[in-house]
């Protein structure tokens, strides 16, 4: 278990993620990756050589006009003696009754983040952790090849000059499995989304596409994460 958190130090060290004094907002979706990042920031900040604080932040789309329950993320944040705060928005009914959006998986998320930057340079924080693993990395790879026809992924840190917020992405060298397994064996809570349109995304689509071609290509998921470390892909060299 303590494999699977040495690689999120390692992504923390080789792009250079954390720096003294920064206060991080943590995104917590309520789901396993986001858990996992949680929890293992949390562990790293004791033992790491820069002081850092971290706070947990929600955004509850309240999809169906329901105020999701994240009592058992509140009860695991008093725990740890973590600050958490819940931002209740109106992204569910916005995206799905007012403009039916018949593809609202871009939009959603474009507003989810302006939301989250503002909670969190409301928190006083510098930096936005976000819970994309090794796989979220390589599907958005092919979905930038397939859909844009561009060679393109997220930056493991993105700058905001706007909001003068670094968004850092922790678990890129994690494993879906792993973060499975290792959230099972600690019991950290997971909220289960409650999003109409959960799993039948292109993003789904695209998941599905890459565990079908590793039938035939062995471990194609971290040759291609290692050709995006190695590629002139924005951010991803060092």
């Amino acid at each position: 278990m303590h494999n699977i958190i040495g690689k999120v130090r390692a992504a923390i060290d080789k792009y250079k993620m954390i720096d003294q004094n920064d206060k991080i907002a943590v995104c917590l979706s309520g789901g396993k990756d986001s858990m996992f990042l949680l929890y293992a920031l949390n562990q790293i900040k004791f033992y790491y050589p820069k002081i850092f604080e971290i706070v947990a932040i929600t955004i509850d789309p309240c999809f169906y006009g329901q105020h999701t329950d994240y009592s058992e993320v509140e009860r695991l944040c008093s725990r740890l003696g973590i600050k958490y705060k819940i931002k209740r928005s109106r992204l569910g009914d916005l995206i799905f009754n007012e403009r039916k959006e018949k593809n609202p998986c871009s939009l959603c998320a474009r507003m989810r983040r302006g939301i989250l930057h503002d909670l969190a340079k409301e928190l006083g924080c510098n930096k936005l952790a976000l819970g994309h693993n090794l796989e979220d990395s390589v599907e958005t790879f092919f979905m930038n090849l397939f859909d844009c026809g561009r060679i393109g992924c997220f930056s493991p840190v993105t700058y905001l000059s706007r909001k003068n917020l670094y968004m850092i992405r922790p678990l890129i060298f994690c494993s879906e499995a792993k973060i499975d397994s290792f959230v099972k064996q600690k019991n950290l809570p997971v909220v289960k989304s409650t999003c109409p349109v959960d799993f039948n995304t292109n993003r789904q689509t695209t998941k599905e596409l890459i565990f079908n071609l590793e039938k035939k290509y062995p471990n194609l998921r971290l040759k291609i994460l290692g050709a995006i470390s190695r590629s002139n892909i924005d951010g991803w060299k060092n």
